[in-house]
């Protein structure tokens, strides 16, 4: 080895892996407690080095704690834990006690919240998101819960923003998830947030289940199963995502399913939770960012490819899905940043000579 490749490496930052502290408090729901650990527990980089470290703590020192199941779980970590974590998540739990009823934290559970450093990015899945409201952590921001507590969280917390129909809220160094499976879309955004499309989409696919629900998708859906003796728009969905890239129209849609326009858009969002267009913008902006992540394709070939028609329609939608333009976008992934994106960067010189398309994913 050369003398500058060894001066090069030495100078090298030496990997570690983002730490996640999953915090389990007494009543906690098993399936939420496993899901960091599921989710973050797979990543891994080129070099097969796992790229988050989790661990699981209590407010109390290494011991049992109760869950909501007929049995406990043995956790290795005290409080001091949180101190290490660059991650914090809260799962759900049912003996939330005085944070619940009165929201104010017990003085144990307050000493441990104390260990927690200044940045330290936070989450909460279910009613995990009482612990930090009640702490302070989500004053002046918005947050979600699962839809059937948010009106006593909105009550209890009248500083905090409560949106009960979404399935998460990302307010930067502060999420907040709905109920249950909300919690792997909430733990598979961060992934994407944090290593990209691809590595999420491959924690998907090794988890089976879907790569991507959008934050803003409607959390409780009034018909989630429909009738076996229906219709339903799920050939539809399949027709649209094999012709991203094409102009499609909404009777184009409903054709695929024998249906009228107006039945078309009311069975779809009963089944999806959003509108046919909200959903097919939902998809180019994936499309988008794989092809960002994954290719030298010009940012022009990228949006005709995405469906977006003009490079200046997809910084749009960009800028307004994750708050970055395309170029930004690539530079952050191509650098192999892991800590999120950040917005600023500019795209540069546009050709918006092409013709917009006219469908219903994309503005006319």
């Amino acid at each position: 080895m050369s003398r500058d490749r060894r001066d090069l490496e030495s100078r090298a930052p030496e990997f570690r892996p983002h730490r996640v502290v999953v915090l389990a408090m007494d009543g906690v729901l098993p399936f939420e407690l496993g899901i960091p650990h599921r989710i973050f527990g797979r990543p891994t980089d080129t070099q097969g080095r796992h790229l988050y470290e989790v661990v699981t703590c209590s407010i109390r020192p290494p011991g049992p704690v109760r869950t909501d199941a007929d049995f406990a779980i043995q956790v290795e970590y005290g409080p001091e834990a949180l101190a290490t974590a660059d991650t914090v998540i809260v799962p759900a739990s049912y003996e939330l006690g005085p944070v619940f009823e009165q929201g104010v934290l017990t003085d144990e559970l307050a000493a441990a919240l104390a260990h927690i450093r200044p940045g330290t990015r936070l989450a909460s899945i279910c009613t995990g998101v009482y612990v930090l409201a009640a702490a302070g952590f989500l004053d002046g921001r918005p947050a979600t819960t699962h839809w059937a507590d948010s009106d006593r969280l909105q009550e209890l917390f009248p500083q905090v923003t409560v949106d009960p129909d979404v399935l998460f809220i990302d307010d930067g160094d502060v999420l907040t998830s709905a109920g249950v499976a909300a919690g792997i879309d909430l733990c598979l955004h961060m992934v994407r947030q944090d290593h990209g499309t691809a590595v999420a989409n491959d924690v998907a696919r090794r988890t089976v289940v879907p790569p991507h629900r959008d934050g803003g998708q409607a959390q409780y859906i009034h018909r989630p199963v429909p009738d076996p003796q229906q219709s339903t728009t799920t050939s539809a969905r399949a027709w649209a995502l094999g012709r991203l890239h094409e102009p499609i129209q909404l009777r184009d849609m409903a054709e695929q399913e024998a249906m009228s326009v107006r039945t078309f858009t009311r069975r779809f969002r009963e089944e999806v939770g959003v509108s046919p267009g909200q959903w097919l913008t939902q998809q180019r902006v994936e499309r988008a960012r794989h092809l960002l992540e994954s290719t030298d394709l010009s940012i022009d070939q990228v949006a005709h490819d995405a469906g977006f028609g003009t490079a200046q329609s997809m910084r749009q939608h960009l800028q307004t899905a994750l708050g970055v333009t395309p170029t930004a976008y690539r530079r952050t992934f191509r650098a192999g940043a892991g800590a999120g994106i950040g917005a600023g960067a500019g795209i540069g010189s546009l050709d918006d000579t092409s013709r917009p398309y006219d469908d219903v994913g994309t503005p006319h």
